[in-house]
């Protein structure tokens, strides 16, 4: 049985080798710019993620590819690899351009910016995804003067849902007041989750303006739609706007008292507490309690409820 041959015969072997062997080692390292690249390339590749984390990559990328062009350019053997890298340093280039551009899509007026600083970034929604609430309500900001009404009670439809940017909204009921809404709380969050997306209603309260005010709103049908192509933005929505309602219903608590001195706690219905009062007479009366929200009626209604006595 014949050996088999795993080397070509010697006479052979330059014809097999196409590339001149290495005889001995260069005595000193490469230039400043092989090192330079080595270094951008480093740091590029220890980018993050989203925008800006590809407009860092891609930048230290082109750079990194721009010094081993230059370097390879130095060296007449090699023009393969001049090539390769100068294509691509081209192709990175292209990337930052088109990273760059993108992000220059994603910034919004100074107002949008607030309103994603206070109410979405915590939550930790993304540019990207917060230019699609944006595009949902065409960027539009609408102004309400003074003295002027955003709701009417009993008229004005439940069609939209809208968030105050600036200003101070009073919120009324057969006149009486119930409370204030301050910047970067919903104006409808109340009655936006007493109705299902197929049905209609009425506002129960009236909204004013105390001053001039600024606000941003989205239309029911379109936001839906949205919420139907997007099922994270609707979770998002889901949470801010039930957040929204409870921050209004504790706010109600120091405003909930009868004549007699007991405070009614809307989180505990079938309790009143006593304020610290020299003591009263005991006798059974009611309470109105402003504004409780309740879903059967589309909203923010006052209701009666009997106050309950005390043991002493």
């Amino acid at each position: 049985m014949e050996t088999p041959e795993f080397f070509p015969p010697p006479e052979n072997l330059t014809a097999a080798v196409v590339h001149p062997l290495c005889e001995e080692w260069k005595g000193g390292s490469e230039g400043a710019i092989f090192h330079l690249a080595s270094i951008f390339l480093v740091l590029g590749f220890m980018g993050g993620s989203g925008f800006y984390g590809l407009l860092y990559l891609f930048t230290f990328l082109t750079l990194g590819f721009f010094c081993t062009t230059i370097w390879s350019w130095s060296d007449p053997c090699t023009t393969d690899t001049f090539l390769w890298n100068f294509a691509l340093f081209g192709v990175c280039a292209v990337q930052v351009v088109h990273v760059g551009y993108r992000l220059r899509n994603v910034t919004f007026e100074k107002e949008f910016q607030d309103l994603y600083s206070y109410l979405f970034k915590n939550l930790g929604v993304s540019l990207t995804h917060f230019g699609k609430i944006v595009a949902c309500c065409e960027g539009d900001i609408h102004t309400i003067e003074k003295d002027h009404c955003f709701a009417i009670e009993g008229k004005t439809a439940i069609d939209k849902l809208s968030v105050l940017l600036s200003g101070r909204i009073r919120v009324t009921v057969n006149g009486e007041f119930l409370h204030d809404i301050y910047p970067f709380q919903f104006l409808d969050s109340p009655e936006w989750d007493s109705l299902r997306p197929s049905e209609e209603g009425v506002f129960q309260v009236t909204l004013r303006a105390d001053n001039c005010c600024r606000y941003v709103s989205w239309r029911r049908k379109k936001l839906y739609l949205l919420f139907a192509k997007h099922r994270y933005i609707a979770k998002v929505f889901a949470l801010v706007v039930r957040n929204d309602i409870a921050d209004k219903l504790y706010s109600l608590n120091d405003q909930a008292f009868d004549s007699r001195g007991f405070r009614y706690d809307l989180r505990l219905p079938t309790y009143c507490h006593v304020s610290p009062l020299p003591e009263l007479d005991r006798t059974d009366g009611f309470l109105r309690v402003p504004a409780q929200y309740d879903h059967g009626h589309r909203g923010r209604v006052p209701i009666t409820i009997t106050a309950a006595e005390e043991t002493h």
